[in-house]
């Protein structure tokens, strides 16, 4: 016979009772330069990393970047970028940025190769 007793919490582990911080960086009501962190404790996991094309107003400008500030002030926090397909508007930002913020990048085989 066997007897189920609860489960006891390990020690060092959090209750799982933590807040889910969705911080968009970029990509709200525009076309191209999607990138939001998702924070939950000590942890920081970045969805896309896409640039935008300047607009008529931009004279001089090649390519517009999202602001990391906030990623580069919590570094030891992010976990890495989770990349979820290969156009620029989710990638393209990403030479530029790890290089400011190096943390692995996952993707599938498909987007990772784009």
């Amino acid at each position: 016979m066997q007897t189920c007793l609860p489960r006891q919490k390990r020690s060092g582990k959090k209750d799982g009772k933590g807040k889910l911080k969705i911080i968009p960086l970029g990509g709200l009501e525009q076309i191209g330069m999607n990138i939001t962190a998702f924070e939950y404790d000590d942890s920081i996991i970045i969805v896309d990393c896409g640039l935008a094309f300047p607009g008529d107003d931009m004279l001089g400008i090649d390519l517009v970047i999202p602001d990391v500030t906030y990623l580069k002030q919590n570094i030891d926090k992010v976990k890495g970028f989770v990349i979820t397909h290969g156009h620029e508007d989710h990638i393209g930002a990403l030479p530029y940025i790890l290089q400011q913020i190096n943390v692995p990048v996952y993707g599938t085989k498909l987007t990772v190769a784009s």
